[in-house]
């Protein structure tokens, strides 16, 4: 047998092998030899193998739009920070699952969803209700920090609370710092266009 061995990760979301997603996926080989293939690159050794076509994020904002306004009044929740959430996600794919089983445009774990009461992770609107329902529980368990919350949304709100800080992840901090960087580009945008989201609102 040759030493020159390749072994092929198993954990390929099976979205990957859809006809119908169009997503970037990337990849990385560990120490072991072993690829690891994904559509969402949670660690910073993947990097990009296939350049798959798809909508801008303009136009998956427009197409959710009136749904994010429909969590934001309901959960009380700001609508550019769901998008930030999404956007560091999913990257607005609907269809996105992480090698850890997160599944859907707000990654929701399997228990999570069924916690917040989501039959169908998949179905964008049970997916953002469900995500912003959990993102409010955790913004009012600490006390609207922001931070901590996304910090939460990530890893769990218990470990936040044991070092009451961002916890020293790396993963879960560069997390944080990309949503907050999204949030704040989401802010800008409407600011700087006060209409913009009444015109990126799908017509009814």
């Amino acid at each position: 047998m040759s030493p020159y061995r390749l072994i092929v990760s198993v954990a390929i979301p099976l979205v990957l092998l859809s006809s119908h997603v169009k997503a970037d996926i990337y990849r990385f080989k560990d120490k072991n030899g072993v690829w690891h293939f994904t559509n969402i690159p949670s660690d910073p050794r993947y990097r990009l193998y296939i350049k798959t076509g798809g909508m801008k994020a303009k136009q998956y904002i427009k197409k959710y739009e009136s749904i994010i306004h429909k969590a934001a009044e309901q959960f009380d929740v700001e609508p550019h920070l769901i998008k930030a959430i999404m956007k560091a996600e999913s990257a607005f794919d609907p269809n996105a699952i992480s090698e850890s089983g997160a599944q859907g445009l707000m990654q929701l774990m399997p228990t999570t969803a069924d916690d917040m009461r989501v039959n169908n992770p998949f179905d964008p609107e049970e997916n953002i209700l469900g995500g912003t329902r959990y993102l409010s529980l955790l913004l009012k368990r600490f006390k609207q920090d922001k931070r901590l919350a996304i910090a939460a949304y990530n890893v769990g709100a218990k470990i936040v609370e044991k070092h009451n800080s961002v916890p020293p992840i790396p993963q879960t901090r560069r997390f944080v710092e990309r949503v907050m960087r999204y949030y704040m580009e989401f802010r800008k945008r409407a600011a700087k266009r006060p209409n913009y989201e009444q015109e990126s609102r799908p017509n009814k």
